[in-house]
């Protein structure tokens, strides 16, 4: 079995590998680069779930796979300031969709500035601690919460719940 990753990043690879493999332990995982059709710095979950369906298809098709998966990272307001989140969907060959969300984290003031001043999240969160690629290690959940969670472990569990309607198909009939 393929399972495709519209991502090269191996943070959203390594989620996905790890998240399938306990359900199917020999499947192959491959990331692709695929585009999102959305902006650089998705805000709200339209934009995010339609920039993860996107890459879903195009990882898909282009390699030939039996799933494929994108993961999509955003932005989204709320009452008490700005929070981190981020949408999964799942493809498969006959068109069938997965969807799933995961918990996302408040995002600190200056952190929102830059990125209304125009930054994505990652080079914001960059800036904040001060080194380099954060978003292709521990992510702005990672640096936020001191490491409790890091940014692969949120992105498994949204991975799992956009497993749901290929793991329980009858439920969804």
């Amino acid at each position: 079995m393929l399972i495709a990753v519209g991502s090269t990043n191996p943070v959203k690879i390594a989620a996905v590998a790890d998240v399938v493999r306990q359900v199917w332990p020999d499947v192959t995982v491959q990331g692709i680069d695929t585009p999102s059709g959305v902006s650089a710095q998705p805000w709200g979950h339209a934009e995010m779930q339609q920039g993860a369906f996107q890459r879903a298809q195009s990882a898909r098709a282009a390699l030939d796979a039996d799933l494929g998966f994108g993961l999509e990272g955003g932005l989204e307001e709320t009452a008490w300031g700005v929070t981190t989140l981020n949408w999964t969907v799942a493809v498969d060959r006959a068109g069938r969709v997965g969807l799933g969300t995961s918990g996302g984290v408040l995002l600190p003031p200056r952190v929102v500035a830059w990125v209304r001043e125009g930054l994505e999240l990652g080079e914001a969160m960059d800036r904040l601690a001060q080194r380099p690629a954060t978003k292709r290690g521990p992510g702005a959940v990672g640096i936020l919460t001191a490491g409790l969670l890091n940014r692969e472990q949120v992105y498994a569990s949204a991975v799992a719940c956009a497993l749901a309607p290929f793991l329980t198909p009858n439920l969804y009939r």
